[in-house]
């Protein structure tokens, strides 16, 4: 099942809420890009394209009201430094959500520490994802969302913005605005395929071991967390 921990003042590694047991180790840890996380999370680009729109309405029908041309730009300046402060305040939380949010591809699971305030840790073992997809943009960065075979689910607003837009009945983990986000979907593509291999190769030795031991009929095999 999928785990979410709190995190505590100390972490035992970099985003992650204890040390690696033997046999697990990182492949890939990263963070989100802040400025594309801004545009593409938090749509600080149109929200900038919207409020001068505003703005230019707002002077523009000064105009038309017969005021004069420093009336209508004293009345779209009025208003500027709201604009100017909001948008500001919109990247800050870009900047802080991307600085507290650690993506960790280990050989057997995914680690998402999200949060700004309240920071949680989300473990999601291999074999409780189904497939993982790839969006990528323009720079280089891109977002990788994951969907789960598990019924277990993740609340759409617990994991915002590191969820797949949209999808608010069956939630989607997703990498947001991840920089070099193709070679990062490569290692856990490569992960993945990996985990699924040695799943396979482990049944049938589970599958004997239970005929050799009949008293030992049903024997479900847990992740390594």
């Amino acid at each position: 099942m999928i785990a979410a921990a709190e995190e505590h003042e100390f972490e035992a590694a970099h985003g992650l809420p204890e040390s690696l047991p033997q046999g697990e180790n990182i492949l890939w840890q990263g963070s989100p890009d802040w400025r594309t996380l801004a545009i593409e999370a938090f749509h600080l680009r149109k929200l900038t394209v919207y409020i001068a729109v505003i703005l230019g309405l707002r002077a523009a029908n000064v105009l038309l009201e017969g005021g004069s041309a420093w009336a209508a730009l004293e009345s779209a300046l009025w208003l500027t430094p709201l604009a100017i402060a909001a948008l500001g305040m919109l990247a800050a939380i870009a900047w802080l959500t991307a600085r507290t949010s650690v993506y960790t591809i280990t050989n057997r699971r995914l680690v998402m520490r999200v949060g700004i305030v309240l920071s949680v840790t989300f473990n999601i073992p291999f074999l409780l994802i189904q497939s993982a997809g790839l969006r990528s943009l323009k720079n280089g960065a891109g977002d990788i969302p994951i969907s789960l075979a598990s019924a277990d689910q993740i609340a759409y607003f617990q994991l915002w913005p590191h969820a797949r837009p949209w999808r608010l009945k069956r939630t989607e983990p997703m990498l947001r605005a991840v920089p070099a986000a193709a070679d990062v979907a490569a290692v856990l593509a490569q992960a993945l395929k990996a985990a699924s291999e040695a799943a396979s190769s482990a049944a049938p030795r589970i599958a004997a071991a239970d005929q050799t031991h009949p008293s030992v009929s049903q024997r479900t095999l847990s992740p390594a967390l």
